[in-house]
């Protein structure tokens, strides 16, 4: 891209860097809803406003860490939605990283991310805004959203194929299970598997209009119990050992609303750690199957 072109742009990155994390974070959720809304009123996708709305965020990789698994907290139910998007991008990219991908293939698995709902934008209200069970209709006409997203950034020349497959192929299962293709094992896109994975941890540990969120560490749990099925289970591992790496020593509350911190973990049950109560008494979380960390303090 040339320099005097993106000067504007460049102004704006520079600003970010003094910005913390979580402002910046918040001002592209709020960019990107005006980016969705335009696309709602028929304009087309540009893939470099995209781009440099995406990639300072990705910049800051390393300065956000394990703060990543985290973004849920900052979404909220009125504007989930665009949450749902910025956050699973950034989870994305991440987690593209810890795998070992190059920085290249990182950085087109987060645009993926990012593109995998733009789809939404054909579907009417409900799917945003309604509260209580959505109708079986509905819930067949979300489940076209995968296409409706393909579609929109199938001939836009600078969106590399693998992240369109990515795109498409987001909500697939390894057994078959998913949509809207129901393909299987290694017919879907390792990009697709990645987003897979981040799209249903950002959905389940978030406040939602039609569902409570769940504990991050209770999501974790879920997640394995389908790597094995639906999921990659190397994805998976990655995704549960960057988190419980990140844990020690770290406060939490327990589903019992009792406060503790982390002091030991056992990476065959990263999720079920040791955890020593205020009270000084020690927990381990894998003798208590009715209890489960509920938040990270």
């Amino acid at each position: 891209i040339d320099e005097k072109t993106e000067s504007p742009e460049s102004e704006s990155t520079i600003n970010f860097l003094q910005l913390p994390f979580k402002d910046h974070y918040l001002y592209v959720v709020n960019e990107y809803k005006k980016l969705f809304k335009s696309w709602r009123n028929k304009k087309t996708i540009e893939s470099l406003a995209v781009r440099n709305l995406i990639l300072p965020l990705f910049d800051r990789m390393d300065e956000i860490g394990s703060e990543v698994y985290t973004l849920h907290q900052y979404a909220n139910k009125k504007d989930y939605f665009y949450h749902h998007s910025v956050s699973v991008s950034v989870l994305s990219a991440y987690l593209g990283k810890k795998m070992g991908y190059q920085k290249g293939e990182w950085l087109q698995i987060g645009l993926a991310g990012l593109l995998s709902d733009v789809g939404m934008v054909k579907l009417g209200d409900f799917a945003f805004n309604k509260e209580g069970v959505l109708t079986n209709e509905e819930k067949l006409e979300i489940r076209n959203h995968p296409t409706y997203s393909y579609r929109m950034v199938e001939h836009i020349s600078s969106i590399p194929y693998a992240v369109k497959l990515a795109v498409l192929q987001h909500h697939e299962r390894k057994d078959g299970s998913g949509y809207p293709l129901g393909l299987s094992q290694d017919k879907i896109h390792g990009f697709a598997r990645i987003i897979a994975v981040c799209d249903m941890y950002h959905a389940m540990t978030s406040d939602r209009i039609y569902r409570e969120k769940q504990s991050p560490f209770k999501v974790i749990e879920e997640l394995q119990k389908d790597q094995f099925s639906k999921l990659d289970p190397r994805v998976v591992q990655v995704f549960v050992d960057a988190i419980a790496n990140f844990s020690i020593g770290t406060k939490v509350v327990l589903s019992n609303d009792q406060v503790g911190e982390i002091v030991f973990i056992d990476q065959k049950q990263p999720t079920r750690p040791i955890v020593r109560l205020d009270n000084g008494e020690i927990i381990t979380l894998s003798n208590h199957h009715n209890l489960h960390i509920k938040e990270i303090v």
